[in-house]
């Protein structure tokens, strides 16, 4: 009897990888308020801690990508898992603004860049036929992490204070960290498994394991092509309308006047229906074409960010938290089994860290402006409009670049 393909056991990891990231990161909107009144700033100024750390993650997967590719998915991974912790600790315990974002931002950030990189790159080497449905599986923990700790941060911040909750966050990451350490692989030839037949047409990919100046030069060569270019830029046209909202749609509803409640649990549907999407859309792409199937969703995030502009309910609102899920998780399922795709396996780590600073770009100024814009003009309004029209340019951009790298 065939034993269960280790590959799925690689899925685990990640999956709990993604929901360490992004069940952090993302709930970032719930502790704003608090942040901004310990330490007498804007909401645009404090909007700077999760700006940071978006840069951090995004900025960092560039560089860090090689460096996963040449040491080692395991080695690093326990690195990130440090890092994390340690940033969240410190965090607890900060005592300027500055100090947070140095903390939170920097130190926090690159710790889950680390995972990141991993938690996306590293199922690519193990399936091809079943991609899609893989990596949809991977990247749910995303909205698995959302819908379990942004209310439970919230939940926990009406019990004690946000430095509490910080360590809690710390802890318990930290766990789910070093359960995925142990079970990450590299590869299936490096863990002297055997794939199952037809999820490979030929050999499975291995790592580049050249002397890291030779990695760079590969890396930069696909760098220099005009269809990465415009693939980073419809990247960042898409994903304003991400961090505009997970910054600020907890304040955006209660600004609204409904119930406290609705914003935070918006949220967390967000993330629910994202980790639904994910998996079946990952799954259907399979067949149906994975760039077409990228930029429908990719599009559907703007539309649905335009209908915020409107959204004055508690029905809107969760209207909008289940749209944009589906099509968030669609669009986030094929992140890395597009960028395979289109640029191939043998330094996906890399090659996806370093197209992943579109998001640094999308995440440091998205907030950042909503925020100002709120602040300028007591409304939200033109920040989720302007957003919207710009996911929808960037999903025709995506197009393009896709039919450039054929």
């Amino acid at each position: 009897m065939r034993r269960p393909y280790y590959g799925w056991a690689v899925v685990a990891a990640s999956f709990l990888g993604t929901f360490v990231v992004f069940g952090l990161s993302y709930s970032f909107g719930v502790f704003l308020e608090r942040i901004a009144d310990a330490f007498g700033g804007s909401r645009g100024l404090s909007s700077l801690a999760f700006g940071v750390q978006t840069v951090a993650i995004y900025v960092g997967a560039s560089g860090l990508g090689v460096l996963v590719d040449h040491y080692g998915t395991r080695r690093l991974l326990v690195v990130g898992t440090l890092l994390t912790v340690g940033g969240l600790a410190a965090a607890s315990r900060a005592s300027t603004l500055l100090t947070l974002i140095l903390s939170y931002g920097v130190l926090t950030g690159v710790g889950l860049s680390v995972v990141y990189v991993v938690a996306y790159g590293t199922v690519t080497r193990w399936f091809d036929r079943r991609l899609g449905l893989a990596g949809g599986l991977a990247s749910a923990g995303l909205g698995v992490g959302m819908f379990v700790v942004v209310p439970s941060a919230a939940w926990l911040l009406a019990q004690s204070g946000w430095r509490t909750v910080l360590l809690w966050l710390a802890a318990l990451s930290g766990v789910m960290l070093l359960l995925s350490s142990l079970l990450i692989r590299d590869d299936p030839t490096a863990a002297g498994v055997d794939p199952p037949s037809g999820e490979f047409a030929g050999a499975p990919p291995t790592p580049n394991r050249q002397p890291l100046p030779e990695q760079f030069e590969g890396v930069k060569q696909i760098a220099l092509t005009p269809a990465f270019g415009l693939l980073a830029v419809g990247w960042v046209l898409v994903y304003t309308t991400l961090y505009a909202v997970l910054a600020h749609l907890v304040l955006y509803a209660a600004g609204i006047g409904v119930p406290g409640w609705v914003g935070p649990w918006a949220l967390a549907t967000v993330g629910l229906t994202s980790a639904v999407g994910r998996v079946a859309i990952g799954h259907v792409a399979d067949t149906a074409g994975r760039l077409r199937t990228f930029v429908v969703c990719s599009a559907a995030m703007g539309a649905a960010t335009l209908w915020l502009v409107v959204a004055d309910s508690t029905a809107g609102v969760l209207a909008f938290a289940v749209a944009y899920g589906l099509a968030y998780g669609g669009n986030g399922a094929l992140l890395s089994p597009l960028t395979a795709a289109l640029f191939g396996r043998e330094q996906i780590n890399a090659v996806f860290g370093l197209l992943s600073m579109a998001f640094a770009v999308s995440g440091l100024l998205a907030p950042l402006a909503a925020g100002a814009a709120y602040d300028a003009l007591g409304t939200y309004d033109p920040a989720f409009f302007g957003a919207g029209v710009a996911a929808i340019v960037g999903a025709g951009a995506i197009w393009v670049a896709g039919r450039w790298a054929r």
